[in-house]
């Protein structure tokens, strides 16, 4: 328990047999349940979560998979089974097998939520500069661009480390939450914040000391990655638009955002068009350039305001 409230842990594991004992052995008392989901792990997860289970008894819940489904889909299956429990004064947080989040870290994202300042808790591994230290370079500049791209596509501006898989959410605003329609790999928690945003549910960044250096060797493939996830929230970006300044409130800033969109789609092709025109033919009228500077710097402008305006909009969930 930590405030009143009961605290359930979710835990998804692929070929973590080797971390996987630490991650449940460290768990923190204030933690009531421990829901490990097993994704079709090949190696010997499944023999040390039975061992596990011997040592910690109901406290432990093993769920698993018969088929990989990724780390998406196990966190939603680790989701509803504690939704199952009843919602009601309930958190969950999400703490991967990997044994990379420290479990001291745990109150600190809990706090917020039970002092209902927020429905769901993000921690934050690039709030100081030591992360640049301890993070792989690499993954550090990836998360770094994906962040800025999640900045854009769910709204919350002032989340600052998407990729973060330490997480907590309250019961109450997880049962709304429409899970099964969620990215089910390493997009999850990006796609989860567009959709918290859709239902206007208060997010918070909080610090938290990144972990590495404790044996595991990720399988994220950045060059695979980015490309995929950009496009999730391109994706993203346009259903959140629909849903939330469309279908459920309609806002002045579609007109912007359709206008600009319009006027930077001509700006672009006349622009290409301009170039091919310049090399093959020659000289053309100064007119038509000028013409095509006020499509793109008008287009620029609408984009640039029709994303101010949704920062407005969205600035009272932090």
């Amino acid at each position: 328990m930590f405030s009143g409230r009961r605290v359930c842990v979710v835990v998804p594991a692929h070929n973590e047999e080797r971390l996987i004992s630490r991650v449940i052995d460290t768990m923190p008392e204030l933690v009531d349940r421990i829901i490990v989901v097993d994704d079709a792990s090949t190696d010997g997860t499944a023999g040390v979560l039975e061992e596990a289970g011997a040592r910690h008894g109901c406290r432990l819940k093993v769920i698993r998979h018969e088929a990989n489904g990724g780390v998406g889909a196990a966190i939603v299956t680790g989701y509803k089974a504690a939704l199952a429990e009843g919602p009601e004064k309930l958190l969950i947080a999400v703490m991967a097998g990997d044994a990379q989040m420290d479990p001291a870290d745990l109150p600190r994202l809990l706090a917020p939520l039970a002092a209902d300042q927020a429905d769901y808790v993000k921690g934050n591994r690039l709030f100081t500069g030591e992360a640049w230290e301890i993070i792989p370079r690499h993954r550090y500049l990836g998360n770094a661009v994906l962040s800025l791209l999640t900045k854009i596509a769910s709204g919350y501006w002032h989340v600052a480390d998407s990729q973060s898989g330490y997480t907590v959410i309250t019961g109450e605003a997880l049962a709304v939450v429409h899970l099964d329609r969620l990215y089910r790999r390493y997009g999850f928690p990006n796609h989860l914040l567009v959709e918290l945003n859709n239902y206007d549910f208060r997010v918070r960044d909080v610090p938290i000391r990144p972990v590495y250096g404790v044996g595991e060797v990720s399988g994220i493939r950045l060059h695979r990655v980015i490309p995929t996830l950009s496009w999730l929230l391109v994706k993203c970006y346009f259903w959140r638009m629909k849903e939330k300044y469309i279908i459920r409130d309609f806002h002045p800033l579609i007109f912007f955002l359709a206008l600009g969109l319009g006027l930077t789609t001509v700006g672009l092709g006349l622009g290409a068009w301009i170039v091919y025109h310049r090399i093959a033919v020659g000289a053309l009228a100064a007119t038509t350039v000028i013409f095509d500077a006020f499509c793109l710097i008008m287009g620029f402008q609408m984009l640039f305001f029709a994303m101010w305006m949704d920062m407005e909009r969205n600035k009272g969930l932090r």
